[in-house]
């Protein structure tokens, strides 16, 4: 993925030398305008619908929809728009019902986000010749399409089958043409993708392009002392940097050092202590107040400046830092995206031969086979004081949870997924899809997927300092992150399980996360916000 560049610097006509020559559909739509009328107009036969939701058999697709709110208490032409879908998106959300058996309680709730249905497997029809997949989308929510069925006249079976045949044809060949344009257009982003200059730190990230009140909660959360005292107290996080700038005084000696988020200051009197010339540290949020009094209580304020504001968004005092110290790591490691502003300091102002610490990073993965979490968080919800609840598994479930996982659970060898070096990796590998293999030592029930991260403060030290997040390890307050699994199921000892991970930001909050993983057939996506 490209980082982001300005707009207004895009050359435009460099790009127009380049696009490639697409289709044009336009004739093509004028002449087959009379084909995507509504297929059932004028049928002397009435055509039998199956309901989505039930057994029940209904005359007509206006019928069948009608049914489904009085009966089942869902307006699917409400889900279509809360959802904007295309053809596409309806056909693929019909088909996913169908084969899904869901309830249409869980429709209704659906929050904004991926949907369950984004698979291109629930292109394939369930039921052959439904007349659901047969009216046009577009037609039902603008309400022509069910008026026109309504009035339909008397012509021939033969003469609507045609009509269909032609619509398909249609679409068979629209589609080609698609996924012709964007092979197309595939070629051409990844050749500007090639050609940018990923080195230049006036590329922004979407973290950085976020306005200040935009970004505001997250500062904002961070003004609260309680969330600085639990950081403190995690000895694993804590003395691990202490540790590493102790015992490599080499390192700091009469260095330049930039804390990127400082909070209370800890990082940054580590670094005075371990010898540093000069320390500026930088925070949005109002917690840099109460570091200004703990520097000058420490008598540290000749060596340390404290300014408040975000890293994009400030000019520092000096050109280029040696060091650049931060604690950015959030649940998952990539959570909050705090990172990004880690990469904008290190581009803009560290010196060619400094380094960013730590500076390196491993995600890992490991199966979880544990029933009694999986009874207390997704089963909980078939029975709740005699209720049926189990709708809720499906909002419940893509929310990812961080909690302690029990190293017994364990029931694979982890794997890394991730390595980043912090010295060298761009903003956009910070999105990634990532092939895993893990060895099941264990023959069980699969519940859950755990990942978690491990930190090392290598680069020229000659005491090497890490520490690790995993459930192997002492506790910290990232603990683990946990995708629950709606569905168990069996795997074998000395199994080796295949999968794919694709991480990437929310559009809408890039400080959150969506995870996705395609593991057994199956396309699980979780968010982390």
């Amino acid at each position: 993925m490209a980082e982001y560049t300005n707009p207004r610097e895009f050359d435009c006509d460099g790009v127009a030398d380049e696009m490639p020559e697409l289709s044009d559909g336009e004739d093509e739509d004028i002449e087959n305008d009379e084909l995507w009328q509504c297929m059932d107009e004028d049928d002397s036969e009435p055509t039998k619908v199956t309901c989505l939701f039930c057994d029940r058999l209904l005359s007509s697709v206006l019928a069948t929809l009608q049914h489904c709110v009085v009966e089942h208490q869902l307006n699917l032409v409400d889900v279509m728009r809360k959802h904007n879908l295309d053809d596409y998106g309806y056909i693929k959300m019909i088909n996913f019902i169908r084969s899904t058996k869901c309830d249409a309680a869980c429709l209704a709730g659906l929050p904004d986000g991926p949907l369950p249905w984004e698979s291109e497997d629930f292109l394939r029809p369930v039921i052959q010749d439904d007349p659901l997949l047969q009216t046009d989308p577009e037609d039902l929510c603008e309400g022509s399409s069910l008026s026109a069925c309504q009035s339909s006249g008397a012509k021939s079976h033969d003469a609507q089958e045609q009509r269909i045949q032609a619509r398909v044809q249609a679409a068979e060949d629209a589609l080609t043409r698609s996924l012709e344009d964007m092979q197309k257009l595939k070629l051409l982003v990844q050749g500007l993708v090639m050609n940018t200059d990923t080195s230049r730190p006036g590329n922004l990230g979407t973290v950085a392009e976020l306005r200040e009140d935009e970004d505001e909660a997250y500062f904002s959360s961070y003004g609260h002392y309680s969330i600085h005292e639990e950081m403190l107290k995690d000895k694993v996080r804590t003395e691990s940097y202490r540790d590493f700038m102790y015992r490599n005084p080499e390192v700091f000696r009469d260095k330049v050092v930039l804390d990127v988020g400082c909070g209370t200051g800890i990082l940054s009197m580590f670094a005075a202590r371990a010898g540093a010339k000069k320390v500026i540290a930088v925070d949005q949020s109002e917690i840099i107040y109460q570091a200004m009094d703990i520097v000058r209580s420490n008598q540290l304020e000749d060596k340390i400046t404290l300014i408040k504001g975000r890293i994009e968004d400030i000019k520092l005092p000096v050109e280029k830092v040696d060091i650049i110290i931060s604690e950015w790591m959030g649940y998952f490691l990539l959570f909050e995206s705090m990172l990004d502003s880690v990469l904008y300091a290190r581009d803009a102002y560290l010196a060619d031969d400094g380094s960013v610490y730590p500076d390196l990073c491993n995600i890992s993965l490991a199966l979880v086979g544990d029933p009694q979490k999986h009874q207390d968080h997704i089963a909980f919800w078939d029975d709740v004081y005699g209720f049926n609840m189990s709708c809720m598994k499906k909002v419940v479930v893509p929310e990812a949870s961080v909690e302690v996982v029990n190293e017994d659970t364990l029931i694979c060898e982890p794997t890394v997924i991730q390595t980043i070096d912090c010295n060298r990796v761009c903003l956009s590998e910070l999105e990634f899809a990532s092939d895993f293999c893990l060895k099941i030592t264990k023959s069980t029930e699969c519940t859950a997927i755990v990942g978690y991260f491990d930190i090392f403060f290598d680069k020229g030290c000659s005491n090497k300092v890490m520490f690790s997040t995993g459930p192997q390890a002492t506790k910290t307050h990232w603990k683990q992150t946990i995708f629950l699994l709606e569905k168990p199921f069996s795997v074998q000892a000395g199994e080796e399980l295949q999968g794919k991970i694709t991480v990437r930001k929310n559009k809408k909050d890039p400080r959150s996360l969506f995870v996705t993983f395609d593991l057994r057939d199956r396309k699980l996506i979780y968010s982390l916000q």
